[in-house]
């Protein structure tokens, strides 16, 4: 006879201390970069946790790590839950790995209960989602839903090491993991994570919602000027791009966020070159990512961007080039998938919002070929990507009786 299955939240949070170990910095974060010593370490744990609970694990060929607990109709694709384990090199012991082992505690908790789901349930460890060694980042889910992995193999990681070497290490060191093709049918896909936002915690909200996720396009801007002495070139023989830079940068940040909540825009670097401090530059570069829910509104940021650009170096006799570096389309994700998140949120009387990620997950590649959502809980301050990332345990436990419930709905459709 088979128990109601409920999370057993101090085994979860044990679970969290034990990986969070993997990998510890001394401020209390975590370096576990993806196809690092730390990320087999942390692939291993997950593993042999799975193996003694009699789960079969499975991992493909780029080092997605599946753990499959079985249905009662196995001709039924699997429903999918999970996250990533990797971090980055200063990053927080919650985000993606609250979502990993949430996951697994669903698995323990239906076989705990000796609960049935019609389809099977696997737990996956997205690889590489960080992307801090080895660019582009979402790896695992991008290969899983199809992208073209034929020029990963010569990428050099920030450490220069060779992806194709730590990546074959990777898959070699957990020989327990049958290699299966990459990529499936799935029948849907749900992912846990920390909000890495202030919201939910500033409105006392349990629990997030997530609708969808924005498109992210990177730019490289470079405005060419002529260098020149500091103190002998007068004003009017300046063709100084800083000023240029600097300008152009300011009008786009007084217009494209403070007239769209939904938009955003982000000067994250910035450098000059020779970079002399009694030269003018003889050029400036620097990045802008801009954000957005639609696509056609991020065509419109992206003509803004250029046009500001274009203004600003002639204002000041200078030439700008603008490349696009990174463009990744949002994605909304499934209706019935988001309903069946707020119905299980509903269920255990939980107060919920509905909400738009502003970062990008693995569950954006996921919803292209299956329904997908997302559930966020409350992270302190917003904080993410930083040692000091915090989630209360008991705000940890409620999303995984969230993530439980949907996936027994999910696995078990009426």
């Amino acid at each position: 006879m088979s128990l109601t299955p409920r999370i057993d939240g101090d085994r979860l949070l044990g679970r969290l201390d034990a990986f969070a170990r993997i990998g510890a910095t001394p401020a209390g974060g975590v370096n576990r970069q993806a196809f690092s010593v730390e990320d087999r370490r942390a692939r291993r744990l997950l593993a042999e946790l799975a193996l003694e609970r009699g789960f079969t694990v499975f991992q493909d060929g780029i080092a997605n790590l599946f753990i499959r607990r079985e249905g009662t109709d196995a001709t039924l694709p699997p429903f999918l839950i999970g996250s990533h384990l990797d971090s980055q090199p200063t990053g927080g012991r919650f985000d993606g790995a609250l979502g990993t082992l949430s996951a697994f505690e669903v698995l323990e908790a239906l076989e705990d209960a000796r609960a049935e789901t019609r389809m099977p349930v696997e737990v996956v460890a997205w690889a590489n989602e960080e992307g801090s060694r080895f660019a582009p980042g979402v790896m695992g889910s991008m290969a899983f839903t199809g992208a073209d992995t034929a020029a990963w193999k010569s990428i050099v990681g920030a450490d220069g090491a060779l992806l194709a070497a730590e990546l074959e290490a990777t898959i070699t060191a957990l020989p327990e993991a049958a290699l299966r093709p990459t990529g499936m049918p799935i029948s849907g896909y749900v992912e846990l994570h920390i909000e890495q936002g202030p919201s939910l915690e500033k409105e006392q909200l349990p629990i997030g919602v997530v609708t969808a996720v924005q498109g992210t396009r990177w730019l490289e801007v470079s405005i060419q000027g002529t260098s020149g002495h500091a103190g002998t070139t007068d004003l009017a023989y300046r063709r100084d791009p800083m000023v240029a830079a600097i300008a152009a940068i300011h009008r786009l940040q007084t217009t494209i966020m403070p007239l769209d909540s939904s938009a955003r825009l982000t000067v994250g670097r910035i450098a000059a070159r020779p970079g002399s401090i009694n030269a003018i530059p003889q050029s400036v570069a620097f990045t802008v990512d801009i954000r957005h829910p639609r696509a056609e509104q991020l065509n419109v940021i992206e003509a803004e961007v250029r046009q500001v650009c274009a203004a600003e170096a002639e204002a000041q006799h200078c030439t700008a080039v603008i490349k696009r570096s990174f463009d990744m389309p949002g994605a909304a994700f499934s209706p019935d998938m988001v309903n069946t998140v707020e119905e299980a949120a509903r269920s255990l009387q939980l107060q919920y919002k509905q909400m738009i990620s502003g970062a990008f997950h693995d569950a954006l590649f996921l919803a292209r070929v299956a329904p997908a959502a997302m559930i966020f809980v409350p992270c302190r301050d917003g904080l993410s990507h930083n040692e000091a990332e915090y989630v209360e345990p008991g705000d940890a436990v409620i999303g995984a009786h969230v993530l439980l419930r949907t996936a027994i709905m999910a696995a078990s459709p009426r």
